[in-house]
Formats: structure tokens, C-alpha cells, sequence
């Protein structure tokens, strides 16, 4: 397949182009600046439309997002023109060019948090913040313009060798600081985009024929404070590393403190566990002191 990845200078964009260059053609698109062989701008419709109908894949996967959470809250505009009008532009792109199927990621932020057991792909949505509520209108945004030709992915979590994320931002932290707190009562499951980009490619080759949505994150789960932790003793960094709540951090945009996803669309599709994932990106970044794990989650 002639697989085109959009935002492919991102974390899980780079992944992607790795991970599915074994065995398809794969060219990546990003905004201007941003390295990637071709430009575009999803929130232009035009831009959007002339990067497929000139590339014409055999799939797009748009892994372009607006994903600064607390960002989302702050510059509003910004957040739903890429997060919802960019969505929406590249799904009438695929649908002008012959009706490309689409692979476009989303969030497990289009949940509220309140549920006490893993969400499944059918359960009711009801996003706290501008981000899910931009990404949860960029998903009806596909649904709309491309019925039956659609995978959506729902992830969470996501960190890897590549970009910003909450890997690195703690190894920075836990090194410049004696003392830390974590965030301790929101719980989900940490996805290393790696194993992601290895997922997507499984469902990219054997389920494009079952359009809808699909759930797909790291095995188990844990809470931040719990993933700092083991970050922390993986990498051996000495630092006093303290609970806290999510009202006492006071970050601009509210977060589901509850996020775990099911996989029941695909269960033949085992995502590794998030510390296999952990492990094997520190060992990546060179940061991997101690394996083995501390305990089960």
C-alpha cells in the first residue's frame, strides 16, 4: 500500500513512518517547518486536498492533533481548527480522492472520567474540556464525511522516543530538582507510541473492512504519580518524589480521572504492557539504569 501519514514529524508520526515502511510505501506531510518530505496546513481545506488528490495513497493516517491540553483551554480558536475543522479537512480530502480510507487518532479525553472500569469503544462520550471536545467533534467530523471508509483510534497516554512528553519532561525534572510531586488520583493507561505505530499497522492490514472505532493503549494501568515512580527507578534518579491531587496542581484544563480504555473491537491486537513500553524507551533514550519490574499494575 502507498500509505500517506499526516503529522508525521510528531512522536507517534515518526513511529509510523518506521514502523510501516516494513513492507508498504509510506510518504509523511507535516506543517511547514517541520521537516517532513511534503508540507500542508489541515487546517486549510485546500492544502489538506491537494497533498492527497496529488499523493493519491491507498490509506492517510492523520496523527495531526493539537494535543497541549492545557494549551486547548487557552487558545480555543487554535485547538478546534486544527483538532476539529483540520479532522473534518482531511476526511473531505480522502473523500474527494476516490473515497480514501482514513485512519485518524483520537483521544481517551472524549470521556468524562467517572466510569470505574475500562471504557469500551460503544460507551457514551462526554468530554470535560476543549481538548476531548474538539477531538471528540473532529471523530463525528470523519464519521460524517467518510461513513464506512474510517478507523478511529482512541489512545492515551502517549510517550516515546521522539517529541516532547511525560518521559523526558520527568528525567529533566527529576534531575533538576531535589523534591517532586505528582499528580496521584488520575489513573489511565500509558501507550508507548512505538507499540502503537506496531498496532496501527496490524489494523491497517486486517481490519479496514470493520470501519468505527477502536480503543488502543498500553496494557494495564497506573496512576501519574505511579508512572513517575518507575520512570524514576528504571532510569535510577535519585529525587523525593511526592503525591499530590489534581486539585491542589490547579492546571487550566480539567482531566478524566478515570481513563482506562477496553479493547473489544480487536482483541487479537495485545498491546504490550506500559512498563515493556517504558523499559524499552529508556533503553532507547539510553536512560534504562534498572529493569525488571517493582510490582504488577
Amino acid at each position: 500500500m502507498k500509505i500517506l501519514v499526516i503529522g508525521a514529524a510528531g512522536q507517534l508520526g515518526t513511529d509510523l513512518l518506521n514502523v510501516f515502511s516494513a513492507g508498504h510505501e509510506v510518504i509523511g506531510a507535516d506543517i511547514a517547518g517541520a521537516g517532513a518530505p511534503h508540507e500542508v496546513d489541515i487546517t486549510d481545506a485546500g492544502s489538506a486536498n491537494s497533498l492527497v488528490v496529488d499523493i493519491r495513497p491507498d490509506l492517510v493516517i492523520n496523527s495531526a492533533a493539537f494535543t497541549n491540553v492545557d494549551g486547548c483551554e487557552k487558545q480555543k480558536e487554535i485547538c478546534w481548527e486544527v483538532n476539529d475543522g483540520g479532522a473534518g479537512n482531511v476526511a473531505l480530502a480522502c473523500a474527494t480522492c476516490e473515497s480514501t480510507p482514513l485512519i485518524h487518532i483520537s483521544t481517551d479525553y472524549v470521556f468524562d472520567g467517572s466510569a470505574r472500569e475500562p471504557y469500551k469503544e460503544s460507551d457514551p462520550t462526554s468530554p470535560l474540556g476543549e481538548y476531548g471536545k474538539s477531538k471528540f467533534a473532529g471523530e463525528e467530523k470523519v464519521r460524517e464525511v467518510l461513513p464506512g471508509r474510517h478507523l478511529i483510534v482512541r489512545t492515551a497516554w502517549l510517550f516515546g522516543d521522539h517529541g516532547a512528553n511525560f518521559v523526558k519532561t520527568m528525567l529533566k525534572l527529576g534531575r533538576e530538582r531535589d523534591q517532586l510531586k505528582v499528580v496521584n488520583d488520575q489513573t489511565g493507561s500509558p501507550t508507548y507510541a512505538l507499540h502503537l505505530a506496531n498496532a496501527l499497522k496490524l489494523l491497517a492490514e486486517n481490519h479496514m473492512q470493520r470501519p468505527g472505532v477502536y480503543h488502543m493503549v498500553g496494557g494495564g494501568h497506573c496512576t501519574w504519580y505511579e508512572f513517575a515512580a518507575e520512570i524514576f527507578r528504571l532510569a535510577a534518579v535519585d529525587v523525593d518524589l511526592g503525591r499530590t491531587t489534581t486539585g491542589e496542581y490547579n492546571a487550566p484544563a480539567p482531566r478524566p480521572a478515570y481513563s482506562v480504555l477496553a479493547n473489544t473491537r480487536a482483541p487479537e491486537i495485545v498491546m504490550p504492557h506500559w512498563r515493556d513500553g517504558l523499559i524499552e524507551c529508556l533503553d532507547h533514550l539510553g536512560e534504562l539504569k534498572n529493569e525488571g519490574y517493582a510490582g504488577k499494575g
